[in-house]
């Protein structure tokens, strides 16, 4: 694997523990109705986004261990050209569903590269 690789699969990890951080205690009505940890945990989706489309680019092969990469990227740009429509029941099921998922893929492909 690619260092540049390794280097956007660990961003993805660091932002994956930011929002689990920023979320901790929290539930969906918080994140609803207090817009600086709406705009900290959707600042942290935006990067996964964007670090996992740049991955698909440089190194194919390693994204596509990444089984929801297209859905990703997608929701990634639902927040920054769609920010005006984005369902806060959908991003907070995205953040306690499918961002478990997502951390055991990368830590898996961090730790194949000798994390």
């Amino acid at each position: 694997m690619r260092l540049e690789s390794r280097k956007l699969l660990e961003d993805v990890r660091q932002a994956i523990g930011l929002i689990l951080q920023f979320a901790a205690g929290h539930t969906v009505h918080d994140y609803s109705e207090n817009a600086l940890l709406r705009s900290g945990i959707e600042r942290q989706f935006e990067i996964i986004g964007e670090a996992i489309n740049r991955l698909a680019k440089l190194d194919a092969a390693t994204a596509s261990k990444i089984s929801q990469r297209r859905r990703i990227v997608d929701f990634r740009n639902i927040l920054i050209h769609g920010y005006d429509v984005v369902d806060t029941n959908v991003a907070w099921d995205v953040l306690q569903n499918d961002l478990p998922t997502l951390l055991r893929e990368v830590e898996a492909l961090l730790r194949q590269c000798g994390d």
